[in-house]
């Protein structure tokens, strides 16, 4: 960001009332505007129904004087880790927040199918961890408390000798989290929150920003949709790399956009705990990785002592791999370790039941229009999984909006500010992903996470 925007950025954030959490991490809190009446009085606005949590929140301070708009209601698509991160913002920000999800309930695990919810496991880094410490910092560490460090990689060439390589001479490390613990734990909290609603099942159908109205189909247990409007000062999309959210904005305003396949697929396999001991079959505290120059064979530690792996590889290789012998054939001999540690049937098992699925980059911008709608997360900048900072650099984008909007006076200047600030930097991450993915398949593995 350039010395102008930083000068503007500090000069905002000065005039920005904040508290301290006990932990001492700086809660962000929300003028409002004082609202008139027919004597002329001014009131803080206060909830028809108190909330209930109870971890440290953004305030709302009353201030007779200042310019700077009250919380409103907004519309969050997208039930996912960041779209609930969002939620979990605004709501202790003091807005009326709804969010609408295309599935069912992402909790319920007959929701959880491979091609939505089942991702490559997650890496949490300080730049997630703190998008969900400022808001809630008891949550953090209840999140927390069910991530693994891991400390460094493992390569593991194809001899089977391991290597070590530690991330930071400082000892700082990434955090291995399973996506539906930490995605359940976000909605809980919501689900405790009286100004929060969770509408499942509701297919994003239009969005009519000069009405300031979305309109959705919801689905029914009968099988028939029904039609649901509904208005919102603000409009959140968090729907992924193919956002429905950003197809509708584009209707509204120049959006440059582009989007790249690369020309791997994934699979997911399981690495289940030592059959008689139950214990870690590998170094937890590790990202293990045998890379192959052109594909690669990755395993994250889970809290049940399993790891969750994922092979990359170009999709001509995958077709070329046909039956149970050919995979068993291939895997003995560019990964000969990793056969007795799944077993041999849980590896075909695997391999014929889970989908091989395509990796996209997205970059767009604006991030915004007006002061109507914004885009975040995937939605605004997908990238593929080889830096490890996807869903971390959601959670920035959540802090740092949330940032913008409570410290500008208005919310036109709070989303263009936002969209200045991120684009350049997720753009500049977005291609070091791609590049990651060059490099992390060679024997000389820089980075990951």
């Amino acid at each position: 960001m350039g010395n102008d925007q930083s000068t503007q950025r500090r000069s905002a954030l000065s005039r920005r009332t904040t508290s301290r959490s006990p932990s001492g991490t700086s809660t962000p809190t929300f003028k409002t505007k004082s609202k008139s009446t027919s004597s002329s009085s001014s009131k803080r606005p206060t909830s028809k129904k108190p909330r209930r949590s109870t971890s440290v929140a953004p305030t709302i301070a009353s201030d007779e004087s200042s310019s700077i708009y009250e919380p409103q209601r907004v519309v969050i698509i997208g039930a996912g880790p960041v779209g609930a991160l969002a939620a979990l913002y605004f709501a202790k920000g003091g807005w009326q927040v709804t969010v609408y999800e295309l599935r069912g309930d992402l909790r319920n695990p007959e929701n959880r199918s491979l091609n939505f919810t089942k991702s490559i496991n997650l890496a949490i880094s300080e730049r997630g961890v703190n998008g969900i410490r400022t808001v809630d910092p008891e949550l953090t560490e209840t999140i927390l408390e069910a991530a693994i460090p891991m400390n460094g990689r493992m390569i593991h060439d194809i001899a089977g000798k391991q290597s070590s390589q530690r991330y930071d001479v400082h000892g700082r490390f990434i955090r291995s989290i399973d996506r539906s613990y930490l995605n359940g734990a976000l909605l809980d909290q919501l689900e405790q929150m009286s100004n929060v609603e969770l509408k499942f099942n509701h297919n994003l159908k239009r969005l009519a920003l000069e009405k300031s109205e979305a309109t959705f189909e919801k689905r029914l247990g009968s099988g028939e949709v029904e039609t649901v409007r509904v208005n919102a000062d603000l409009f959140i999309g968090a729907d992924g790399a193919h956002s429905q959210t950003r197809y509708h904005m584009m209707k509204y305003v120049r959006l440059n956009f582009s989007q790249e396949y690369i020309d791997s697929l994934w699979c997911e396999f399981h690495l289940p705990p030592h059959p008689t001991t139950g214990e870690f079959q590998l170094d937890p505290n590790h990202l293990h990785i045998w890379p192959r120059q052109t594909f690669m064979f990755i395993a994250l530690p889970n809290m049940d002592k399993s790891f969750t792996c994922t092979l990359f590889m170009p999709e001509d290789m995958f077709k070329d791999i046909v039956g149970p012998e050919a995979l068993l054939k291939f895997f003995l001999t560019e990964f000969p370790d990793v056969v007795p540690l799944i077993g041999e049937e849980n590896l075909i098992g695997d391999y014929l039941k889970n989908q091989k699925l395509p990796l996209i980059s997205v970059k767009c911008t604006p991030y915004h229009y007006r002061n109507k709608c914004v885009i975040i997360g995937d939605a605004a900048h997908a990238m593929v999984p080889f830096y490890g900072q996807g869903m971390n650099c959601g959670f920035e984008d959540v802090r740092v909006l949330w940032d913008h909007i409570n410290s500008t006076d208005s919310l036109t200047e709070g989303l263009n500010s936002y969209t200045l600030e991120r684009q350049k930097d997720l753009h500049v991450i977005n291609d070091l992903a791609m590049n990651n993915y060059v490099e992390m398949r060679s024997s000389d593995v820089v980075f990951y996470g």
